[in-house]
């Protein structure tokens, strides 16, 4: 199993920019579909971006023209760029491989303990 760290969280005023960080520990290059996902108090985990190893990106409706999900796979690293943070953002970030097959899409790896994200209004 690869085992996936986020990092680079922080408290940010609104309108702020953070870039998450998530560190494979070992090569992602045959991992097709990497995805940036978050859970809010109080709410369901979302999907928030994926990336495929093509570079083919889809990103939340919520997110669309803010975020921007990247991946370096010589560096066994994607990465999630958040700008124009609202306070609606806050929640715990993970990262994870996605898989879809003819049940539906789902995360298929171990979930990490995330990074916590803040905005303040």
């Amino acid at each position: 199993q690869v085992q996936l760290v986020e990092s680079g969280g922080g408290l940010v005023q609104a309108g702020g920019s953070l870039r998450l960080s998530c560190a494979a520990s070992r090569s992602i290059s045959s991992i097709n579909v990497m995805a940036w996902y978050r859970q809010a108090p109080g709410k369901q985990r979302e999907l928030v971006a994926t990336i495929a190893s093509g570079g083919s990106t889809n990103y939340a409706d919520s997110v669309k023209g803010r975020f921007m999900i990247s991946r370096d796979n010589a560096k066994n690293t994607v990465y999630l760029q958040m700008n124009s943070l609202k306070p609606e953002d806050t929640a715990v970030y993970y990262c994870n491989w996605r898989r879809c097959s003819g049940y539906g899409c789902e995360a298929v790896g171990s979930w990490g303990q995330g990074t916590q994200v803040t905005v303040s209004s």
